[in-house]
């Protein structure tokens, strides 16, 4: 009874939109006013002080076994405890200990195992709900009507187009996906492009695409740590969705390396997940069940690298949207194909996933975390560019 009595207090404040709750005595309450959005379904009691010291987990862990059902959108419910100021599901204060005791250095050898376990689930899987494209990154949306695949493609573009590439010259894409940018890159602007991954599928992936378009003399992908080129620089530099997996402790030998890679003047473009404010740090599910060793850093931390590194700015955008309408876009391709992951992956994968996609679109839309483009410059900034912000190309117009 007295933990009815606790939840019921901790529900009724989670949230800034009406809400239906079961609880396992079979008794609903309303909370907020207006007629409820979503319906959730607590089937068994839970541990309040472990609710209460790590919420996140101890509720995601409950949906993966059941023990929770949510009627309604998952992203909604999420995107509302984000918005309610002083809920309890959005204070992870209490997990700081436990958080870090499950966390792990970033040495070489543990980068490759997370890497492993999260993008060699195999290329199959992805397959199922990503685009064509193989992109699993925020795409673009130049425009509303456009497909998950024209996105993803326009996203490229205008990576590449930022960085005023011209042909002949030598790019590097520094956690390469499956090569998408890398022969985009050779291909559409006559770079000899280079990519590096720790992920054996990508890499096979890569290396079939390259092969099929007969690519070989002008894409080039290398299975290894990004931390280990030796006697090579570019005059480019890429690297989309990828400092989010370095660890708090390595961001900036990450930006140092960049500019370590990097000809004088050359310039990087640096796609990744930030936050505006004081930034995710590492939510304790995501930790456990899809992103082993991820830590997403805040604006400054990432600008005080950028400027320890001896980088110079040219541009910082925001694109917030665009990741949350991709995200939607997955989530919708993710459904259709949701039954068969419960037959390869088993239901509580399935289910996690499926959390982690909704959960991680309500982040985006909520404002708790961004999308952030750096671009900048090994010297003076501006060195090369348009004297306007002249980025938006007719591809975009």
């Amino acid at each position: 009874m007295l933990e009815k009595t606790v939840l019921s207090k901790l529900l009724a404040n989670a949230f800034d939109m009406p809400v239906m709750v079961t609880y396992w005595d079979g008794k609903t309450e309303n909370y907020g006013e207006g007629l409820p959005k979503v319906h959730i379904k607590l089937k068994k009691k839970m541990d309040m002080k472990t609710l209460a010291k790590m919420p996140t987990l101890t509720l995601s862990e409950a949906y993966m076994s059941r023990d929770i059902e949510i009627e309604g959108s998952i992203q909604e419910l999420i995107a509302s405890a984000y918005r309610k100021s002083g809920s309890f599901l959005t204070n992870q204060s209490g997990f700081k200990g436990t958080l870090t005791k499950m966390m792990h250095g970033h040495d070489k050898q543990s980068s490759k195992e997370d890497i492993h376990s999260h993008y060699d689930i195999g290329n199959d899987f992805y397959n199922k709900w990503l685009d064509k494209t193989m992109t699993y990154s925020a795409a673009y949306w130049a425009r509303d009507d456009m497909t998950l695949e024209e996105a993803q493609v326009a996203k490229v573009h205008h990576i590449l187009d930022k960085l005023h590439a011209e042909p002949g010259k030598k790019l590097l894409d520094i956690g390469s996906g499956w090569g998408t940018l890398i022969i985009t890159a050779a291909q559409e602007y006559g770079l000899d492009a280079y990519g590096v991954t720790l992920s054996e599928e990508q890499y096979a992936l890569t290396q079939e695409r390259v092969k099929e378009l007969g690519l070989e003399d002008k894409v080039h992908v290398m299975l290894m740590d990004y931390r280990d080129i030796k006697d090579m620089q570019f005059d480019y530099i890429t690297s989309v969705g990828m400092f989010e997996h370095v660890g708090k402790e390595n961001l900036g030998e990450y930006f140092k390396k960049v500019a370590e890679y990097l000809v004088p003047n050359g310039r990087a473009l640096i796609h990744g997940i930030t936050g505006q404010h004081y930034g995710a740090g590492v939510d304790p599910f995501i930790q456990k069940y899809i992103f082993p060793g991820g830590y997403i850093p805040n604006i400054a931390e990432n600008v005080t690298h950028i400027m320890e590194a001896g980088l110079q700015m040219d541009d910082i955008e925001p694109l917030r949207r665009h990741y949350q309408k991709t995200l939607e876009a997955w989530t919708a391709n993710y459904h259709n194909v949701y039954d068969e992951t419960i037959a390869e992956h088993g239901e509580p994968f399935a289910r996690a996933w499926d959390l982690y996609l909704q959960g991680s679109a309500a982040s985006f839309e909520a404002g708790n975390i961004d999308v952030i483009q750096f671009l900048m410059t090994k010297g003076p900034a501006g060195q090369g560019l348009p004297m306007t912000r002249a980025f938006m190309t007719a591809r975009e117009a």
